[in-house]
């Protein structure tokens, strides 16, 4: 979900492994991790090659040396792609359901895409494609959208796809009472509706510029299942159309996914495809770097980052994020709720020394909801926060809270005081949490650091007073659209932040189809943001996705590094790399 800049691909190559294979196992082990696969878990035999239509896999990079895990059914000299073997792949956290209500963060959204699709899909490099849908056709004045389903498609139980799943899945997402994530996408539609077995029609009440990028793209469900065993059974137990379904899934431990035969793109190449909880980062490291792991979804630290692209081993997808890294606040908290106390809190960070010295330089100060590498809706206008400890002081004192005997501020009974949530094991947020916590300190504000299950949950239920975060706040897809983040009923709304102006904005940016238009309209969300501070918004990440270099299939290249495992159908193992 990132960039809009040029891409970086580095054809890396010769292998050189720098640990044994017996360090990552013990150091699993000490995590508590489920032990990743030894060699023979990830191949080992051949599969039948399926007669359907094969997918066709561009190869990037060179291979390498021999390295555990692939499992083949060819030789694959000169290339050829071949079948067999588990692609095994790292986060950092539980997966809590593989729901598309689930799909939010990064580790749990790569394996809600291997077994969903949408009717359309942003690929790698934010260009709409057509999937489920072989074509759609818009209306001049906006207002009526028709979907031309395709045929053939099958659910991973053997039912067709037809019209029937498209609205039961759009309505669902509609329905207040169903609290979706999905919700905020769906702004403005009147109606949806089959009108033959493979034609949908979504006809809207008004305009929705960002529909065919945020509506169109969501994940269909089948209404013959979904319908019958509900959301909270379909979270661990769901039936897409995707290239890959489950086969087992243990909490905390790993989620395996196995290949769909019947496939509309074709069976992939690839038998399997996992994911291991691992939450410490450098023992994801070291599982790419002894070969244990092909990939890491989630971010290693960024010296892991830099020292692994170093060592020629990996292909590397590198590109600025679009998400802001953040700490969103609870504004129903008193000692929160003022607007002056959160930008005396931006002044007093340091951002520059958090990235010199947690991110190794790897990222830009934010300046507001919108990253810079979407140049057509970035506003470099808007009120900045340089490092200035004294203006916090003065801002603080002036707002009437006054430093108490153990030196943290309070006002009318109430201190300056709150917990900021981090995810349990997450070492690359923690040292910023804590680094952030020595500043505020300083200027009279005390923030504790404490680990908790679930940040995203605790914050729109109002359990945590703040986290951190790497969210996007408006440039999904390359779509400014903040309406589920930053609207005051939005789902994502961390900081249950109020206000009718920005209410008032997004509305009228999702009605106006004029681009220029359009782009004033972002230009005042960002000013009010940087005015009102809804969150600490720190700086935008570089963001990095290694694949080992038996990995083949790869895009070619990518804007959007994360958005590369959605192609996983058209991954293959390279037995030679």
């Amino acid at each position: 979900m990132d960039a809009h800049e040029p891409f970086h691909l580095h054809p890396l190559g010769g292998r050189k492994t720098t640990r044994r294979t017996f360090v990552v196992r013990a150091a699993l082990a000490l995590t508590g991790a489920a032990s990743l696969p030894l060699l023979a878990a990830c191949g080992g035999g051949s599969s039948e090659e399926n007669p359907a239509t094969e997918p066709a896999g561009d190869q990037t990079g060179g291979s390498t040396q021999a390295s555990p895990g692939t499992g083949s059914s060819g030789s694959g000299a000169q290339g050829e792609p071949v079948r067999g073997g588990t692609l095994i792949t790292l986060g950092h956290t539980d997966v809590p359901g593989l729901s598309p209500e689930d799909a939010g963060p990064t580790v749990e959204w790569s394996l809600v895409t291997q077994i969903h699709n949408g009717l359309l899909e942003i690929d790698e490099n934010y260009e709409l494609e057509s999937v489920l849908a072989e074509r759609h056709e818009v209306a001049e004045d906006g207002l009526t959208y028709t979907f031309t389903l395709r045929q053939g498609v099958k659910f991973h139980d053997g039912e067709e796809f037809n019209a029937d799943d498209v609205v039961y899945s759009y309505e669902w997402y509609r329905n207040p009472e169903n609290a979706s994530i999905e919700q905020q996408s769906f702004a403005g539609v009147e109606s949806v509706e089959a009108t033959d077995p493979y034609t949908v029609v979504v006809r809207m009440s008004e305009p929705n510029a960002a529909f065919l990028i945020r509506g169109a793209t969501a994940f269909i469900i089948p209404e013959h299942y979904h319908s019958q065993v509900g959301q909270d059974q379909y979270r661990t137990a769901p039936i897409g159309t995707g290239a890959f379904k489950l086969k087992e899934w243990r909490a905390a431990e790993y989620t395996l996914l196995e290949a769909f035969d019947d496939h509309f793109r074709g069976r992939p190449y690839l038998d399997e495809y996992r994911l291991n909880v691992v939450p410490e980062p450098s023992v994801r490291a070291i599982a790419l770097e002894t070969g244990e792991a092909h990939s890491s979804v989630w971010q290693l630290a960024v010296e892991d980052n830099q020292r692994l692209e170093a060592t020629g081993e990996f292909t590397v997808f590198k590109a600025p994020s679009v998400s802001v890294n953040h700490f969103p606040l609870n504004h129903n908290l008193p000692q929160l709720a003022e607007k002056e106390v959160r930008q005396a809190m931006m002044y007093a960070i340091d951002r520059q020394a958090v990235i010199d010295d947690v991110f190794n330089g790897e990222a830009v100060i934010a300046t507001s909801n919108i990253a810079p590498v979407l140049e057509s809706w970035y506003n470099p206008n808007v009120k900045e926060y340089p490092y200035d400890p004294d203006e916090a002081r003065r801002i603080l004192d002036e707002a009437g809270w006054t430093v108490g005997s153990d030196g943290i501020r309070e006002k009318n009974g109430v201190k300056l005081s709150f917990t900021c949530g981090v995810i349990t094991g997450d070492q690359a947020r923690r040292p910023e949490a804590e680094l952030v916590q020595q500043y505020l300190r300083e200027v009279g504000i005390d923030m504790q650091v404490r680990e908790v299950p679930d940040a995203s949950g605790g914050m729109r239920q109002g359990d945590l007073d703040a986290a951190v975060f790497n969210w996007t706040y408006g440039g999904s897809g390359g779509e400014p659209d903040p309406s589920d983040t930053l609207r005051s009923d939005g789902f994502n709304n961390f900081s249950h932040y109020r206000s009718e102006r920005m209410d008032e904005l997004i509305d009228q940016g999702l009605r106006e189809v004029d681009p220029e238009k359009r782009r004033e309209i972002y230009n005042e969300i960002q000013a009010l943001v940087a005015e009102d501070v809804p969150f600490l918004y720190m700086m935008y990440w570089q963001w990095y996705t290694l694949y080992s270099k038996q990995v083949k299939g790869l895009p070619e290249s990518a804007l959007s590094p994360t958005q590369t495992y959605r192609k996983a159908y058209q991954f293959w193992l390279d037995p030679n790399a």
